[in-house]
């Protein structure tokens, strides 16, 4: 097959969604099929480039297409409605590869919906957050799990958001007019999780549901790095991340240093613990940081996947307080991977990957509950290598030997279906 991946962000960009779409491509060009990627032009990296055998287009915007009119060359956001730039660029990109099926992920989606015009050509679009039908891409309003859109509870919510009417708006306008485009040009529906499959039914195809014909799966984010296969500590990329490392065994969060994410229930949580293991926190700045970190974590940003999945060989446990429903949680599929327990949030995602045997849910936001289960885990070494075994044996089927061929067959089906 010849397929086409279209994707907000990519390599070497950090995020989930961004590693995926690279581990994808490669992949499926690893299996004999013609790979090519579109991706969000960014400063200082060519318009086209090689990774193997995939081809890597990154489109321009409106923003960026004058070089005079762009402020920084620094990761730019794709808009949430079709950019009249990027679909003259994926127009062009359809007509000479001419693909037989064409992946999308993100608000990029909806110029790939456009640059299609007319053309019959299977597409499957997957759904690894909620920025279809929210234009905060949470599924949260005022901080609290939100019912699903309307469209002047959406207007507010996302202008208090993004902190402005001028952006909040537009957004809310684009999930309106755009969202049943897409809607109608899709063939199938990839979910990362059975929550997310659930939310993205009710609330992108309205009252009446998805359309009979549509072909609908649910396929967990996958790991490059199998089960039990170890990480070389001493890689030049690793080891300067690993020496800052404490020496004993931590508590450790990987992820966004977003307010989302629940840093701010993790530390109310940690406080409340006497002499507690270290805290290891790895991520990255974003603009809703918060102000302090505790004293006495360690932090560290911008941390190579690598480095990662070693620490994660000498922590304890890992805590990924989310309070947004977390559509899957590629990190802690990471800690999983290597055999160690996690406690994360319900509703979302972690419960199709911890349930009640691989580590420990509690409610978003629950301060109290959190404490416990820290508590618990701390205190009960047995509790622990219990939830790591059961951990060890699910990360399995988020290797990429189970995930891929799953993917492949998903190709076949629209592929059929369109």
């Amino acid at each position: 097959m010849r397929l086409l991946m279209a994707t907000d962000h990519y390599p070497p960009f950090i995020g989930g969604a961004h590693r995926q779409t690279r581990l994808l491509a490669a992949g499926m060009a690893e299996r004999g099929h013609d790979v090519a990627v579109a991706t969000t032009w960014h400063g200082g990296l060519p318009p086209l480039d090689w990774e193997g055998h995939v081809t890597v287009h990154r489109m321009r915007q409106m923003r960026t297409a004058v070089r005079s009119l762009i402020r920084n060359d620094e990761q730019r956001h794709q808009p949430p409605f079709p950019d009249p730039v990027t679909i003259a660029g994926l127009r062009r990109l359809i007509a000479g590869f001419k693909p037989d099926v064409i992946h999308a992920y993100g608000w990029f989606a909806f110029s790939v919906a456009v640059a299609m015009g007319r053309k019959r050509i299977p597409l499957l679009i997957s759904a690894r957050d909620y920025g279809y039908f929210c234009a905060n891409r949470t599924l949260l309003r005022k901080g609290e799990p939100c019912e699903g859109p309307a469209p002047l509870k959406c207007a507010a919510c996302a202008s208090d958001y993004y902190g402005t009417a001028s952006k909040g708006l537009p957004a809310t306008a684009s999930m309106y007019l755009f969202r049943p485009l897409l809607a109608r040009k899709m063939t199938g529906l990839h979910s990362v999780s059975t929550f997310v499959q659930e939310v993205t039914s009710r609330h992108l195809f309205g009252p009446d549901g998805p359309p009979s014909g549509l072909v609908q799966v649910t396929i967990p984010s996958f790991q490059d790095v199998a089960p039990d296969e170890p990480v070389d500590s001493s890689d030049a990329e690793v080891s300067p991340y690993l020496s800052r490392l404490p020496t004993e065994p931590f508590i450790l969060y990987v992820g966004a240093f977003r307010k989302v994410k629940g840093l701010e229930t993790l530390f109310d949580a940690y406080r409340r613990l006497e002499s507690p293991p270290p805290l290891v926190l790895m991520g990255t700045y974003e603009r809703d940081s918060p102000g302090e970190f505790p004293p006495e974590a360690v932090v560290l940003t911008d941390v190579p996947h690598k480095a990662v999945m070693a620490a994660w060989d000498r922590a304890m446990f890992g805590v990924m307080p989310s309070l947004w429903p977390e559509p899957f949680g590629a990190t802690v599929a990471e800690a999983m991977n290597r055999g160690k327990p996690v406690i994360g949030t319900t509703p979302g995602g972690h419960v199709d990957m911890i349930g009640d045997n691989a580590g420990m849910l509690v409610p978003q936001g629950d301060v109290d509950a959190l404490e416990t289960a820290m508590k618990q885990l701390i205190g009960d070494p047995e509790r622990r290598d219990e939830y790591s075994r059961v951990a060890s044996e699910r990360a399995r089927s988020f290797a990429a030997t189970s995930v891929i061929p799953r993917f492949e067959q998903a190709y076949l089906d629209v592929l059929v279906a369109g």
